[in-house]
């Protein structure tokens, strides 16, 4: 099959419609128009064999995954999912690997309106980029340096779960359960808080999306905005799988420092927290509120005020 037949067979025929896609999939380059007193928002995340996902992740889920990673890069910015373009790199053509991927992707696409306008396919070691853009209102865009001293810290959902379904794929963990399907299905298909992210930008001060643990990831919000912050272990959000599965401490190790949850960390002003209340129940996230922000810039971890130390050191992509 020819790279024009592929793109036409898989892509070209599923791509979501949206009016301000003016020239979209077919030409040498997209042409789109954005709306009025919008920015716009760009993320692009890659995906490699053997160093983000198994040769045997089932198609399906890695097409959704390559696509939620890049929403919650947008979520975390508050700002509203658009076009994508995307770069596949495969060994060979796989038609029913092929038809399982763009299921999964077009899948996730359509639920949050996302187009796919352009993109390439070549031939060598399985690799998949997304680029994707999205749109803010002008200066409404959340980032990882506005944090100040006395804000409270939270997180949406709950962590560890894709961390732990990481390490029962790996064979490091041995689970056969219910829990076991739970857990790896965190890890293949993470939720993109897409609607949090976008009631939370007139509400928090800082944001960053949980992609290599929240001890790696808050730091970027300590160097961004330049101040400390404390994190109360005993209130990190822990999903019941994950709880039955581990003993307490590993559990906790797993939501300071396993990657990928893909939920949102976020700063928020004490004079906030009443409308965060409203704004993020009415998405039906749940969320956490798990430290402070001081200054100092250090992050200090407290279990019953005591100080903690995870027993794993963070989460690395390579």
């Amino acid at each position: 099959m020819k790279e024009f037949q592929l793109i036409e067979s898989f892509f070209t025929g599923r791509a979501q419609s949206r009016k301000d896609v003016v020239i979209g999939i077919g030409d040498d380059c997209a042409i789109v128009t954005p709306a009025v007193n919008k920015s716009i928002a760009i993320s692009c995340d890659t995906l490699v064999e053997n160093v983000h996902f198994f040769p045997d992740m089932p198609a399906k889920d890695l097409g959704y995954k390559s696509l939620a990673v890049n929403l919650s890069d947008l979520a975390s910015m508050g700002a509203e999912p658009a076009w994508m373009t995307l770069a596949l790199t495969l060994p060979e053509v796989d038609e029913q690997w092929l038809a399982d991927f763009s299921e999964g992707l077009f899948e996730i696409a359509e639920y949050y309106g996302v187009a796919l306008i352009g993109g390439d396919t070549t031939r060598g070691p399985r690799s998949i980029t997304v680029t994707i853009n999205g749109q803010v209102p002008q200066d409404t865009g959340l980032t990882r340096s506005g944090a100040n001293n006395g804000d409270w810290i939270y997180v949406t959902g709950t962590l560890g779960d894709s961390a732990l379904g990481l390490d029962i794929l790996r064979g490091k963990v041995n689970l056969e359960n219910a829990d076991r399907d739970y857990l790896i299905g965190r890890h293949y298909r993470p939720t993109p808080r897409v609607l949090a992210g976008q009631s939370l930008r007139m509400l928090a001060s800082s944001a960053i999306d949980i992609s290599d643990g929240i001890m790696s990831d808050l730091q970027h919000i300590i160097k961004g905005s330049q101040v400390g912050a404390v994190i109360n272990v005993e209130c990190l959000p822990l999903s019941d799988e994950l709880k039955r599965s581990v003993d307490l401490e590993t559990a906790l190790s797993y939501a300071l420092t396993g990657g990928e949850d893909y939920e949102l960390l976020f700063t928020v002003p004490e004079s906030q927290k009443g409308a965060l209340e409203m704004a993020l129940v009415e998405t039906g996230v749940r969320f956490t509120q798990i430290g402070q922000i001081c200054t100092g810039g250090q992050l200090k971890l407290l279990q019953d005020n005591q100080p903690f130390e995870p027993s794993n050191l963070g989460f690395e992509h390579f």
